[in-house]
């Protein structure tokens, strides 16, 4: 009988984690600047898209790696606190699409108003507002000229 309750724990605990609405919940490292890792599951941030890890974007003509400030500011964001994740789909790639908060402030609200990612309008448009924002005022990404995350994936643009 015990054996079958912890199996059956077991099932509901790992059930949960993909279902609509469900919570992930923990401490979590950055991969990228839009993609969380908790207990070894993939989490990409609900309406945002911030620079591949490779790219790079200008200002005044200087290249510099915009990918990975963006993944530091992340992780610098999530340092030591605990993250709760509530997943709202699943992308192409299997990966859990949450809004995640710290402290109950939205993550992915906090990399675009920083300007270190972009609202990702073909999925949302909940942060429009703040990329307008982060775009008038200068930060962040919009410090300079950067090509969209999406195009330059699209364009294939190569590590440089």
């Amino acid at each position: 009988m015990e054996t079958a309750q912890v199996a059956l724990t077991v099932l509901l605990i790992g059930g949960s984690v993909g279902q609509p609405g469900s919570a992930i919940v923990g401490q979590a490292s950055a991969i990228d600047g839009d993609t969380l890792e908790i207990h070894g599951q993939r989490i990409r941030l609900w309406g945002i898209d911030a620079p591949e890890s490779w790219q790079q974007c200008h200002i005044s003509e200087k290249r510099y790696p915009c990918g990975r400030q963006a993944a530091a500011f992340l992780s610098d964001a999530i340092l030591e606190a605990t993250v709760h994740c509530e997943r709202r789909d699943v992308d192409r790639y299997g990966r859990v699409v949450g809004l995640c908060t710290v402290s109950g402030v939205d993550i992915s609200a906090r990399m675009v108003r920083s300007g270190w990612a972009m609202a990702f309008r073909k999925y949302s448009l909940d942060y429009v507002a703040y990329e307008d924002a982060a775009r008038l005022q200068g930060v962040g990404l919009w410090r300079g000229d950067f090509t969209p995350p999406w195009k330059a994936r699209s364009e294939g643009q190569a590590k440089q």
